[in-house]
């Protein structure tokens, strides 16, 4: 069984894993990361939603081969301050604005939010309604109006 080097979280691991596993499944099943949602599997109810080297990707549709021993891959999990424990300020929007409701869809909310906010910054502006629409995560409760309060309120805090 081949052997994948990678950082989650800020910790290095090493998996034994076929190339053809999705990562999804490797930080879910070999590693115990289950803040990443299985939706779809296949890239369109984003639910899945994670960071790669600080931009959002769906580790669903991603095998383990694709990923390199200098990646870096952050998930819901990775974003509260270690030290601290204190919670990243768009999950702390996320509570102020009473978002969840079964919370399924919320780490890649959450996550898909943050780096549209970076993505934003680093162009040199703020995120706008055009951001948000861009943002294509489903939420079958339909929460969608205090996601959008939520996002203004954390990047306002990032």
């Amino acid at each position: 069984m081949p052997q994948h080097t990678f950082t989650v979280n800020g910790r290095k691991v090493t998996v034994d894993a076929a190339d053809d596993v999705r990562l999804l499944w490797v930080l879910r099943d070999l590693l115990g990361i289950t803040g990443p949602k299985y939706g779809c599997g296949i890239n369109v109810c984003k639910a899945c939603t994670s960071h790669i080297n600080g931009k959002a990707f769906n580790p669903c549709s991603v095998p383990v081969s694709a990923i390199k021993p200098g990646d870096e891959i952050t998930t819901i999990e990775g974003l509260a301050d270690p030290a601290t424990g204190e919670l990243h300020p768009m999950q702390e929007a996320w509570l102020e604005h009473d978002v969840a409701q079964c919370g399924y869809c919320q780490p890649g909310q959450i996550m898909a939010a943050i780096a549209k906010v970076k993505k934003a910054r680093a162009e040199g502006r703020e995120i706008g309604d055009a951001d948000f629409d861009e943002i294509r995560n489903i939420c079958r409760c339909g929460t969608y109006s205090r996601i959008r309060e939520a996002i203004k309120t954390g990047a306002g805090k990032m």
